[in-house]
């Protein structure tokens, strides 16, 4: 961990500088944990109370609030940006060693950007090309006709199948497998009374510039056109984007979420944890999903939507759900009876 004042934060990431700028903190920890020696943060006047009685050595805070505390502070407009900036300088990614570790296998056709570190063990196939400053983990792979731009980090394990295209400045999290077949099935009749038969996927995944793509998530390549993360999206763990999918700029996508083929989603939206979304459809620029929603037709107006029922207790939910399945004749016999009244009118 790198030690820094808070005169040094301030240079790195602007604002007001309050109280003693050669106070020094070492990490970070939440208000109620943080030690003299650490940094923390509040965004708002609902965690005042808890900044007042931390004994954080310095608080990054938002306009107004410095007033209200003894402490030294950095005053910003956005605190939890400033914050997460502020981490990175104080607890940096380790890096590889520069060069290729002897246990990896590099294609003697593949090329590699000045600065590439690639780790044990680690995969670069036939053709495969990457940008320079990249670093690639232990036993990831890079498959045949890759193109990886500069900077990226491949995280143990993670893998990128043949002809696919990663942006400059892309972090793959472990595990996570960029590429696979889509889902493509094609079902024949036979004498048996009928089998599957397996739809070639010759599209690719192609990733825009500052992308992260989290732990065990899964990006299916196209079937036939490409399957697209446009550049700055943010993928959380274990989510799976089916083929000739397109995550738009900027998007965020949390754990769990499952995005059936074709499916179109815009910038600047948010969906929520294990959020379920159907196929073929559209979701337009600035939607927020709330976790646990079913989206099952084309979204086209920004705003927040939700679809989960609350929590209930079971025997609620049982006689609700009896409702439910008469709900379609209670409302054919209210509008009967609208119907009928206005007719007595």
């Amino acid at each position: 961990m790198a030690a820094l004042t808070l005169a040094e934060l301030q240079a790195q990431l602007g604002g007001t500088v309050r109280g003693d700028p050669e106070t020094s903190v070492v990490g970070a920890a939440s208000l109620e944990n943080a030690r003299r020696d650490q940094l923390s943060f509040i965004v708002s006047q609902k965690y005042l109370t808890l900044a007042q009685a931390s004994a954080a050595g310095i608080l990054i805070v938002p306009d107004g609030l410095a007033d209200a505390l003894d402490g030294a502070c950095l005053v910003v407009p956005n605190p939890h940006a400033a914050f997460a900036r502020a981490l990175n300088l104080l607890h940096p990614e380790p890096s590889l060693p520069p060069g290729i570790h002897p246990s990896a296998s590099v294609a003697p056709d593949a090329i590699l950007g000045k600065g590439v570190r690639v780790g044990p063990a680690a995969v670069i196939a036939s053709g495969a090309v990457v940008g320079a400053g990249s670093s690639i983990g232990a036993q990831a792979y890079v498959g045949p006709h890759t193109r990886l731009g500069e900077h990226c980090l491949l995280q143990p394990r993670a893998t990128v199948q043949h002809g696919c295209q990663i942006g400059d400045r892309a972090v793959l999290q472990p595990g996570c497998v960029i590429g696979g077949d889509g889902f493509g099935l094609a079902w024949e009749k036979d004498e048996k009374g009928g089998h599957w038969s397996k739809v070639p996927q010759v599209g690719r995944v192609v990733i825009g510039h500052d992308v992260e793509v989290g732990a065990n998530t899964t990006i299916d390549r196209g079937a036939l056109d490409d399957t697209v993360i446009e550049d700055g999206a943010k993928l959380d763990n274990l989510i799976q984007i089916a083929h000739n999918c397109r995550i738009g700029r900027h998007t965020a996508i949390a754990a769990c979420v499952g995005i059936a083929g074709s499916t179109r989603i815009g910038a600047y939206c948010q969906i929520g944890g294990a959020a379920m979304i159907i196929g073929h459809i559209e979701i337009c620029d600035r939607v927020t999903v709330s976790a646990g929603s079913f989206v099952a037709k084309d979204i086209r107006t920004p705003g927040v939507y939700t679809s989960v029922q609350p929590l209930m207790a079971h025997d609620d939910w049982k006689r609700n759900a009896a409702h439910l399945r008469h709900l379609d004749h209670l409302s054919r016999r209210i509008r009967a009876l609208e119907k009928s009244l206005k007719d007595k009118e």
